[in-house]
């Protein structure tokens, strides 16, 4: 199917919060690109990700590029093994700044395991600290590991007071019951578009509205019917197209709670709840 015969991408009343790029790692797109076709539909705010010790101060520096992009720092778990003494200084340090709105993304992934087991433990648990003595949400990643990722965070269920969001939840409901008891946020993104993914489309019927974001992880993971085309923030109307789809609600009522969610999480500093 050629560009020109894809349907345009929707615009909505309300406004959205884009809780989950990498726009250090867009290739097809530049910066300015992404902000003014992010803006054309819709989009108000837009939080990049930091994944590697590489990236805390690219993160930090596009942050301050533009009024509407934020960042985070943290160390994937892909890249749990560089993490180093220095590294949890810097994260500590980054994380003081005004647009920096969270630690992340950490957690663990057993389905490459780039890192072993146990590092990617010691690490997840070391950046949870940060989080908690920081008062700060946290972006997790988990893959494969629900077990662990579960018995790690109630660990931290007395200090971690903003608590924060699994990202691109594509794990059981046993994760997902978990993390909506204890008042985590989920993300969702264009993988909830794809044909063969009814079991992430399971979860967002269980997870209340109330406790739903939503991301692109772009460049990664485009949605239906870009598919094929490098993510970007701006392809983020049809994610949220689909979710209120699945939750059988109208489009901007659904994208009101939304909003509410990513903005109580991540941008009200004198709220001490999450979602």
């Amino acid at each position: 199917m050629s560009k020109r015969n894809k349907r345009a991408i929707p615009i909505f009343e309300q406004a959205i919060i884009e809780t989950h790029c990498h726009l250090d790692y867009l290739k097809e797109y530049s910066l300015e690109q992404v902000v003014e076709q992010a803006q054309e539909v819709g989009i108000e705010k837009i939080i990049t990700i930091a994944v590697s010790p590489d990236n805390l101060e690219k993160v930090m520096h596009l942050a301050q590029q533009h009024p509407m992009i934020w960042g985070t720092q943290g160390v994937h778990p892909h890249d749990a093994q560089h993490f180093q003494k220095d590294t949890e200084s810097q994260i500590r340090e980054n994380a003081q700044h005004e647009r920096m709105l969270a630690i992340g993304e950490i957690g663990l992934d057993y389905f490459y395991e780039h890192t072993d087991r146990k590092v990617q433990q010691q690490v997840f648990e070391t950046q949870l600290q940060i989080a908690s003595d920081m008062d700060l949400p946290v972006v997790i990643h988990s893959r494969e590991a629900d077990d662990d990722t579960m018995a790690i965070l109630k660990n931290f269920e007395s200090t971690l007071k903003k608590r924060g969001v699994i990202h691109s939840f594509t794990s059981g409901p046993l994760l997902a019951q978990y993390a909506i008891d204890q008042k985590f946020c989920l993300g969702f993104n264009g993988i909830c578009t794809f044909n063969t993914a009814e079991n992430v489309r399971d979860i967002i019927r269980m997870t209340p509205v109330e406790q739903i974001i939503l991301e692109t992880d772009a460049p990664y993971l485009t949605p239906v019917p870009y598919r094929g085309k490098e993510n970007a923030s701006f392809y983020l109307p049809f994610v949220a197209e689909k979710v209120a789809q699945v939750k059988d609600m109208e489009i901007n009522e659904f994208l009101k709670v939304v909003y509410k969610n990513s903005q109580s999480l991540f941008f009200s500093a004198m709220d001490n709840t999450s979602c």
